[in-house]
């Protein structure tokens, strides 16, 4: 698979039921205006990824490929099981009544520090270090991929998604992608 492809693929499962994709729907049931809001998810999730992406390539200088691919592997296995672990938003994050778009930036910037697909990201950059920039691209198509649909279907309840059964097999793409990873 390509670096590009890698990247798409780890981040848009990753989001699956990840609180980001939760803020996604808060937004868009809030503020029932998408292009702002999908355009704030777009910047903030680039400069996070950007900053992730480059964290992943300063820790990787002092790997050996070998670790870095082990590395893939584990944290490929580790996104498995906390796929299975169901986010939700706290109960004490508010959101900005500055207007949709710097709202969004804000909250989804906040909301995606220290979260899997961040550090799905720093572990991608890591480990294809030479395409930091396709990693950085695959990661935010990925987050678009899994966060447009629901901004642009914020109409629907979070309820009625058969959210269990996402996750599980959210969880065995994950395992795959490390078997994948621990072959080529």
């Amino acid at each position: 698979m390509s670096v590009l492809a890698i990247s798409i693929t780890t981040v848009a499962l990753a989001e699956i039921g990840d609180k980001t994709q939760l803020l996604s729907l808060l937004l868009a049931s809030r503020y029932r205006k998408p292009i702002p809001i999908i355009a704030a998810i777009f910047l903030a999730t680039i400069a996070n990824h950007a900053l992730a992406a480059w964290l992943g390539v300063v820790v990787a200088d002092y790997l050996s490929p070998d670790v870095l691919k082990w590395v893939l592997v584990i944290s490929f296995l580790a996104m498995a099981a906390w796929i299975l672990v169901p986010d939700k938003l706290d109960d004490n994050e508010s959101i900005s009544s500055r207007g949709p778009f710097v709202a969004s930036f804000i909250a989804f910037f906040i909301a995606e520090i220290g979260d899997k697909t961040q550090i799905a990201t720093s572990i991608l950059g890591a480990q294809y270090a030479d395409a930091l920039a396709l990693v950085v691209i695959g990661t935010t198509v990925g987050m678009l991929l899994a966060n447009v649909p629901v901004v642009l279907i914020g109409k629907l309840s979070a309820d009625k998604l058969p959210l269990d059964w996402i996750r599980r097999i959210t969880a065995i793409l994950f395992m795959g992608l490390a078997i994948a990873a621990a072959i080529f």
